[in-house]
């Protein structure tokens, strides 16, 4: 049929209408974020492992660089044969956690049929060698990292959508051979610059910095996640560290109020966040945070109906003698979910911070009678403090709110030094630390904790962590010698235990902001970054410098120590950013 007899068939409106739907058909849908992202090849920088079964020759071919193309030349490419022995398969390393899926260039073979693989993806080695079951934890939950495919002969080939710095490839049929000219990870990101910046006198400290901000980079895709292997789920709990990471490193990105948006949107009034009372508390928290970080006052305002419903409804959970009664999911973090009383001590904790943070933003917004609501209930609750006990997470809480002085926090958390740290509730627990000046317990336990993972083969943060796992464990970047534990398989409880257990947690990116807030110094007190104080607190370091992007610019600090202890700086701040010192 040609065009013009289509053209009579449907009329002219009625070919029209057919031209807009196909065109709406392939045109970004509003509200997604998917042209705002990035795709990179990257190469395999080394091969872990190859099975001793069937034949793998030239496997080395697949470390060089490749041009994505298929060809008839058929040179120097990888081979692996099944052969009577068995079926091949190898183990690559891209040398980073990353998120997307993989590329497979294939060459030509004999009888020009697909070959069928199993494709296993892992963050760490142990994970990509694992098989999904119960012992281990290994799972498929929220992206596939191991299924099974077929390759196509001469072409290219591309599947995965997960979390990753290993790929393993096995054949699976018999009396077949497999040709690889290429296989590459398609590493899907946002492409924004590193505008903030840190470094100091402590190698080690300059890379955890570093990790931070690359640990939440991952994690700012479509949405702001939590996991890029698990869960991929806006956890507005999560998004407190993340969002201060980000304004530490790349400055306003509107992913953040995307992800706002979508949890207000779906969680109408008297529903909790992600189920979770808390998490509600943190919404306003990193409304709090965005505000004085951006300004933006529209933006701001869009909340306000929102906001006082949630702070009403806050102030509506304080029994008579002043004591949170919240319902839903009673969560703080994990490590703390099994002590009722520390989650109670937290949430009442929460209330005070939240609450007065609403307070603030409906001041802010004119609504002189929400605010009051919010003012007269954080009066309340001040009226009943719970015991601290020993839980690290409730004295950081505790102290932040003022319900305890910041020495008694700071004792709590102290003990033991980063024993009972967590790597979500850690930035809280170093916030508290640094309210009592405690700069230097504060720095060594981000060298032991934070550090500790980075030596195990880190190169992100990890949904978890326990110092209690180092003794007789192996890293993540190397098949576990006999005698020894796994830190990726054999560890972990609650929700992630073994292999289901993200080893890049937005979460965990707490040491990146607290680093530039309180070893730069860097405190934004008045909207939009208009007001910043200065106050450096090097510890035991001789130096430290940096940026911070701001609205208005990038502020630069640079600090040394000299020799009577006292602290030299230099800083230059961009036009409309007043600068107070200390």
């Amino acid at each position: 049929m040609n065009i013009d007899h289509f053209i009579n068939r449907v009329g002219r409106s009625g070919f029209i209408c057919l031209l807009i739907t196909m065109g709406l058909q392939g045109r970004a849908q509003p509200g997604r974020a998917d042209d705002q992202l990035t795709r990179k090849l990257i190469t395999p920088v080394r091969i872990v492992w190859k099975s001793d079964q069937g034949k793998i020759a030239n496997a080395e071919r697949l470390l060089q660089p490749g041009n994505g193309q298929a060809d008839l030349g058929n040179r120097n490419l990888c081979v692996m044969q099944s052969t009577r022995e068995g079926n091949p398969g190898i183990l690559l390393d891209f040398g980073k956690e990353l998120h997307g899926g993989i590329q497979v260039v294939t060459g030509l073979w004999k009888g020009n049929q697909p070959v069928r693989v199993r494709i296993r993806l892992g963050e760490s080695v142990s994970e990509a060698m694992s098989e999904i079951d119960t012992v281990k934890g290994a799972t498929n939950d929220h992206a596939m990292r191991d299924f099974e495919t077929k390759l196509p002969w001469l072409g290219r080939f591309e599947t995965g959508n997960s979390g990753f710095r290993f790929l393993r490839i096995d054949v699976l049929d018999g009396d077949v051979t497999l040709l690889l000219k290429e296989v590459s990870a398609i590493s899907i990101y946002r492409d924004i610059p590193y505008l903030g910046s840190f470094r100091c006198s402590d190698t080690l400290l300059n890379k955890i910095w570093q990790t931070g901000a690359y640990t939440v980079h991952q994690n700012m895709q479509e949405f702001l996640w939590d996991g890029i292997k698990r869960d991929r789920l806006v956890w507005v709990g999560d998004m407190h560290p993340e969002v201060a990471a980000i304004h530490a490193v790349f400055g306003h990105n509107g992913v953040v109020n995307k992800s706002l948006d979508l949890s207000r949107d779906i969680t109408p009034i008297p529903g909790w966040m992600n189920g979770i009372s808390a998490y509600s508390m943190w919404w306003i928290l990193i409304q709090r945070d965005l505000y004085l970080y951006q300004g933006d006052k529209v933006y701001l305002a869009a909340q306000k109906t929102y906001l006082a419903k949630l702070a009403a409804h806050l102030a509506g959970k304080i029994d008579a003698n002043g004591a949170e009664i919240l319902d839903g999911n009673r969560f703080l973090d994990w490590p703390s979910s099994e002590d009722p009383k520390a989650v109670h001590a937290g949430l009442q904790a929460l209330m005070v911070l939240s609450l007065s943070a609403a307070a603030e933003l409906l001041t802010t917004l004119e609504d002189q009678a929400a605010a009051r609501i919010c003012t007269e209930a954080v009066t309340r609750l001040k009226k009943n403090v719970p015991p601290v006990n020993d839980s690290k997470q409730a004295a950081a809480l505790l102290s932040l709110s003022g319900l305890i002085p910041a020495g008694e926090g700071d004792r709590v958390i102290s003990a033991g030094g980063a024993a009972n740290f967590s790597t979500f509730y850690g930035y809280y627990m170093l916030q508290a630390m640094a309210k009592k000046g405690n700069y230097t317990g504060a720095l060594q336990n981000i060298r032991e904790y934070w550090g500790g993972m980075i030596k195990l083969g880190a190169t992100s943060f990890w949904e978890d962590f326990n110092l209690a796992w180092i003794p007789g464990a192996a890293g993540i970047d190397a098949p576990v010698p006999a005698g020894m534990k796994d830190i990726h398989g054999d560890f972990g409880a609650w929700c992630y235990k073994g292999f289901r257990h993200s080893l890049c947690h937005g979460w965990a990116s707490g040491p990146t902001p607290w680093l530039t807030e309180h070893v730069l110094g860097i405190k934004v007190i008045a909207a939009g970054c208009s007001v910043i104080r200065i106050e450096p607190h090097l510890g035991d370091l001789a130096f430290a410098e940096g940026f911070f992007p701001t609205p208005h610019g990038l502020l630069k600090v640079k600090h040394r120590k000299l020799g009577n202890g006292k602290i030299e700086s230099v800083i230059r701040a961009p036009k409309g950013v007043k600068i107070i010192r200390g």
